[in-house]
């Protein structure tokens, strides 16, 4: 098939990136331009490619051999692992141009005259020197009956006004199309790629997902990114995102805050769940009761192993947390009643779905407390082979779980999210 030598640039998102003997070696996350001084055709710099072990590195156009439908194909093989990081004139055109709001003076297209009009993609060609320039915008207008999508008009770059390095670096672009390329990516790869985005285009982005998925990756994003993304929210909506954070992680997060601008936050949350992480910031973060969650699987004796199965099936509940249903009296909510064992996930399967997990007690499995050090607990997971654990207070009442995700976030060093693999 013949490489292209026009492309759209939205159309690259997420191609296979090969080197010459075919082997892959990532995919195209964005396309770096720089944008030139009057109406000058903005030239493309190069890709950006997420890696395998998705760090992001920088590849410039003069190693790209052929564009295809599905794949980008280059020179060599051997391409610098440096981690990317945006220059002073350089512009994204997927996390930055696109969605911007344009002005149109083509005079063929006199219905886009004093239209609100956005940017939908970018047309890239190659020149006869072989650089990669943008010629084309594809644009629409918002101007619709009953609010309606307007047809999509190809406009030369000419004709466009507004995609300067001023005008894109003012509030209020859209990212939609951020949105749509970060569907269906697991939190930590959206903090990831959040991370490689400006400042601006980072807080717009936060500003646009909702509660529950922006709580996600913000518990996936280092305690600096967290705090500073956290500020840059309207305060009601900070406490939103707190309430919407597992508890032991927003705890970790309220620590890192002054201690006027943390109560003022708990205080807007719902008591509900305020309560369990002002019981967790009582503790300090290197012991027990610091990495415990308070909201594991907590069951009374009477409930039968099909319904234990069905609380561990529940996609909520991490895979750490569901590898031990815990068994006390009422209450269920921690602090809970006397606590009395708990049931191994494999136990659970291999006894019939009508049992009662109370005669399927581990009654011998030492429990951890409140105040026991990071050294103890991690003792405690490599002796018992778990990786999940439970905290109880001095009068035997379950007052959370450890998980083995929530040891090894505190054993890495503090910048282990800001490391990559090179793989």
């Amino acid at each position: 098939m013949a490489a292209a030598n026009k492309v759209f640039a939205a159309r690259l998102a997420g191609l296979v990136v090969l080197g010459p003997d075919g082997e892959s070696i990532g995919r195209v996350r964005d396309v770096v331009i720089t944008v030139r001084i009057g109406r000058q055709q903005p030239r493309v710099l190069g890709l950006v490619i997420e890696l395998f072990t998705r760090k992001r590195i920088f590849v410039p156009m003069l190693r790209v051999t052929a564009i295809e439908p599905s794949s980008v194909t280059l020179t060599t093989g051997n391409v610098s692992l440096r981690r990317f990081t945006q220059r002073p004139g350089e512009v994204l055109a997927l996390a930055q141009v696109l969605d911007s709001r344009v002005r149109v003076d083509d005079p063929e297209l006199a219905e886009l005259h004093g239209v609100d009009t956005v940017v939908v993609d970018l047309g890239i060609e190659l020149t006869r020197s072989r650089d990669w320039v943008v010629s084309k915008v594809a644009v629409r207008g918002h101007r619709g009956r009953l609010g309606r999508r307007t047809a999509i008009h190809i406009v030369e770059w000419q004709h466009v006004q507004g995609l300067t390095h001023s005008d894109l670096s003012m509030p209020g672009q859209g990212v939609s199309a951020l949105l749509m390329q970060y569907e269906g990516m697991r939190p930590a790869d959206v903090a990831n790629a959040m991370r490689e985005l400006p400042d601006k285009r980072r807080h717009e982005l936060a500003l646009a997902l909702d509660d529950e998925r922006l709580a996600d990756v913000v518990q996936e994003l280092p305690s600096d990114d967290q705090t500073d993304l956290l500020m840059h929210l309207e305060v009601e909506r900070a406490a939103d995102i707190l309430e919407a954070m597992d508890p032991d992680d927003a705890a970790d997060l309220l620590g890192e805050l002054p201690e006027t601008e943390a109560e003022s936050l708990l205080q807007l949350m719902d008591p509900q769940d305020s309560e369990p992480v002002r019981r967790l910031l009582e503790h300090s973060p290197d012991t027990a009761g610091g990495l415990m969650t308070p909201e594991p699987v907590v069951l009374t004796a009477s409930t039968t192993v099909a319904e234990a199965l069905a609380r561990a099936r529940n996609e909520d509940v991490t895979p750490a947390l569901a590898s031990m249903i815990f068994v006390v009296r009422p209450p269920t909510a921690t602090p809970t009643g006397r606590y009395l064992g708990c049931v191994h996930l494999q136990k659970l399967l291999r006894e019939p779905p009508a049992s009662l997990v109370g005669g399927l007690l581990d009654t011998g499995l030492p429990r951890l407390a409140a105040d026991d050090s990071l050294a103890a607990v991690t003792r405690y997971f490599a002796s018992y082979n778990l990786v999940c654990g439970p905290v109880v207070d001095d009068e035997n009442h379950l007052i959370g779980a450890v998980t083995v995700d929530d040891v090894l976030d505190h054993l890495l060093p503090e910048d282990w999210r800001e490391e990559e693999i090179d793989g």
